[in-house]
Formats: structure tokens, C-alpha cells, sequence
């Protein structure tokens, strides 16, 4: 089995971009073609002449909120909203956040600390709702510990179709496409479906254990309706548009005689891919490069098999590629 050392590389500090590609379409676009394993240097706005011309491509429309709240040295990031004044946080500094302990964050607000999970995340009760107007001014874009925080990039984070709020990260594959470049896909016949799925800690918690199997997902909600799951049935071929995309459809598709179906519906997925695992509802994916040791790159590698991922990268890194949120994309075929 494998280890989470063997989903380890090095990466310069210099190659993980800070600020997206203006216009967003003109990042870079690394292909790779698992049916001879070629690797094709491009650029995203030609990703219409790398698509199968009878592909679905599945977008997820969740939209990142404003989770992260800053009061001065003290920060909670909001991982779950229970009611209006009570939710799953993480904290910082941890040990402000004792069971019982009432913690002034600014005048007139308070987070009193009820419960403490075994991974740290606390349950707090917040004084006033969380609907109260006066929690706006210390709301923030929940950027990546590797971008600098910039609201002035916050449109930038959001992609040109979200709609349901409820991701506490950006599903950043998305991110490449403009509103151009939607349409000229779908001028050239290609049908776009859309699901839901909300990032959270199932996406981004880093994994902890050395044996990737003993690694716990956190679960996730998903959402698609009767209209897109029907889409899906009619698709010969699906291009996942990132991976919170493919694991909702890994999460809901069943094989049949016939090939695969979906069903409409809503719930929560901790699916956790890696290499070795029969992708059935997704053919193509469109993707960023990853964190190393992240549950992503395993998905990633899942479908190239470990050894290419390595190899991808390793070239991805020589051509000097911009990673993470707002780095650059590849397309596996």
C-alpha cells in the first residue's frame, strides 16, 4: 500500500502564483492523454480543441464565503454554521478557546467555546447571530495560507458561474473560465451540466497518517438536480471540471448493464480516491497542480497512476508551471 511520502515533491516557493492569469482563460494548459501517455504544452482557451466534441463538461457552482474572520491575533474560520448563533470552527490561538471560556473578539461580539473535537475544530457560541451586520467588517475571502490575503482578489476567487454559497475554498479548476469561453463550448456542441458541492475540510485537511488508507475524510454536501442528473444519462462522455466535481460524480454515479446512470439528490460524500480506484462516472478531468501529500494529488493519481503523476509534474515544474488556487491547469484525457 502506499505511504504519504510516496505522493511527495519539491516544489520552488517561486512557482506557486499569488494572482490569477488576466483574462482568466489565458492560463496555461498542460494535456495529458492517458492513451499514449504524451504530455502537450498549451493554453486554457484552446481547451475546446482538446474535448471529446460529444463530452459533458460538469461544473461545480458552489460559491465561496466570506469564512474567515480576523480580530486582530485572533481568527475563527467557519467550517459549519449549526444555527444562527452557533457553529464548528477552527480557532487561533487554540489556547484562547477552552470549554466554557467566553473570548471577547471585538467590542460587543464573543465566541464562547462549547465543545472541542479530537482534530481541534471547536463548537463556539457567538454573541450577537451570526445574521448581525456587525460580523461583516471582519469577514474575509478564506485564501489559502499560501496567497497572501488581498480582498481585492476576491472576485477573482469566485468562478464566472457560482451561485450556491457554501464553499470555504474556491473549486479553483473552475476558475480558468470566462463567460466567452463557456459559450463558445457550448456553440461547438458540448453540453454543460452543473452540480453542487461544498468545499470544506474534506477538500483541504492534510493528511496526518502515513498510510494513506488509515486517512479519515471529512464529509462534504453535495447537490445535483433532476435536470443535470438526466444530462449526465444521455453523456457517451463526461469531462469533471476539478475535483470536487469528479468526487461528487464518483459519489453518485451506479453501473449498470448499460453502462452508468446518476441520480438526482443530496448528501454528504467523504469518498476518498486514490490510486487504484475504478473511476466510473468520470472520463476526462481538468484540474490545477496540487499541494504535495494532498488528498487531491492522490485523486489525480488515481487516474494517471503514481508513477506518470510524478512524471507530469516533474515537467510541469521544468516548464515552470504556476501552481495551487491560482496557478495554471492541466486536462487529463
Amino acid at each position: 500500500m502506499y505511504t504519504i511520502n510516496d505522493f511527495d515533491f519539491h516544489l520552488p516557493e517561486s512557482l506557486i502564483a499569488q494572482r490569477p492569469a488576466s483574462p482568466r482563460d489565458h492560463a496555461r494548459l498542460l494535456v495529458y492523454d492517458r492513451s499514449n501517455r504524451q504530455i502537450t504544452d498549451d493554453m486554457f482557451f484552446n481547451i475546446g480543441s482538446w474535448l471529446p466534441a460529444n463530452s459533458t463538461i460538469v461544473l461545480n457552482n458552489s460559491k465561496v464565503e466570506k469564512a474567515r474572520m480576523v480580530f486582530g491575533n485572533i481568527e475563527l474560520f467557519i467550517l459549519r454554521q449549526i444555527n444562527d448563533t452557533t457553529a464548528e470552527a477552527l480557532v487561533r490561538p487554540g489556547k484562547k478557546f477552552r470549554v466554557g471560556k467566553v473570548v471577547e473578539l471585538a467590542p460587543g461580539l464573543t465566541a464562547t467555546t462549547l465543545h472541542i473535537q479530537e482534530d481541534g475544530v471547536r463548537t463556539v457560541q457567538l454573541s450577537p447571530s451570526l445574521n448581525d451586520p456587525a460580523w461583516d467588517a471582519f469577514r474575509l475571502t478564506p485564501f489559502p495560507p499560501y496567497i497572501a490575503q488581498d480582498e481585492s482578489l476576491a472576485d477573482e476567487y469566485q468562478t464566472v458561474y457560482a451561485k450556491d454559497e457554501g464553499s470555504k475554498a474556491a473549486p479553483t479548476a473552475g476558475l480558468h473560465f470566462t463567460e466567452a469561453l463557456l459559450q463558445q463550448l457550448k456553440d461547438s456542441g458540448r453540453s454543460l451540466a452543473e452540480l453542487t458541492l461544498h468545499v470544506g475540510m474534506g477538500t483541504f485537511a492534510p493528511v496526518k497518517v502515513d498510510r494513506i488508507e488509515d486517512h479519515i475524510m471529512h464529509s462534504e454536501w453535495y447537490s445535483i438536480d433532476q435536470g443535470n442528473a438526466a444530462l449526465l444519462n444521455t453523456s457517451p462522455h463526461i469531462t469533471a471540471v476539478g475535483t470536487t466535481s469528479a468526487r461528487t460524480l464518483e459519489s453518485i454515479v451506479k453501473s449498470t448493464s448499460d453502462g452508468r446512470t446518476f441520480d438526482a439528490g443530496s448528501g454528504s460524500t467523504d469518498i476518498f480516491i486514490t490510486p487504484g480506484y475504478p473511476y466510473r462516472g468520470v472520463d476526462a478531468l481538468i484540474t490545477n497542480f496540487h499541494l504535495p501529500k494532498s488528498t487531491l494529488l492522490m485523486l489525480v493519481s488515481a487516474l494517471t497512476g503514481i508513477d506518470e503523476m510524478h512524471r507530469i509534474y516533474a515537467h510541469a515544474i521544468a516548464g515552470e508551471y504556476r501552481f495551487y488556487s491560482f496557478g495554471d491547469a492541466m486536462l487529463i484525457l
